[in-house]
């Protein structure tokens, strides 16, 4: 007699989710890997290395966390899902747009400055994505 298997759910897409919503879920997955390489994986490789604290170089924040539960909901697509794309992506943009303007007007190009502008530079781009798609058609990520 074999056990039971338990199966593990793993969010997928609804069977009436758009194709640009999962792409647009797709995106933030891979925006949070690739954030998290830069700002932590890579940070800490470096510094213990040379053999500084491997928190030296981190940046440290939790918006990887939130970018993985709006890809989440993009492909769950709870109730909350527009109001969680808009309100984040203005949020964010307003952080962003602000952290810009304080860096552009003394800029730092050291690797670690210059990784964590391009970063934001695509994380923006995201979730102007985002916006658009909950403004412009809201259906392509709200619940049918």
């Amino acid at each position: 007699m074999t056990p039971p298997t338990q199966s593990i759910r793993h969010p997928s897409p609804s069977p009436s989710s758009s194709p640009w919503a999962v792409f647009l879920a797709h995106l933030f997955v891979i925006l949070v890997a690739w954030t998290v390489f830069i700002k932590y994986l890579f940070p800490i490789a470096f510094a213990l290395i040379i053999g500084e604290r491997w928190t030296t170089y981190i940046y440290w924040d939790l918006w990887p966390v939130a970018h993985l539960w709006l890809a989440w909901a993009l492909l769950a697509r709870p109730r909350y899902t527009r109001v969680l794309a808009i309100v984040m992506s203005l949020v964010e943009t307003l952080i962003i747009v602000t952290l810009f303007t304080h860096f552009l007007a003394d800029p730092e190009w050291s690797i670690w400055r210059t990784n964590w502008f391009v970063n934001k530079v695509f994380v923006l781009t995201g979730f102007f994505l985002v916006l658009g798609t909950a403004l412009i058609s809201p259906n392509a990520i709200k619940v049918h």
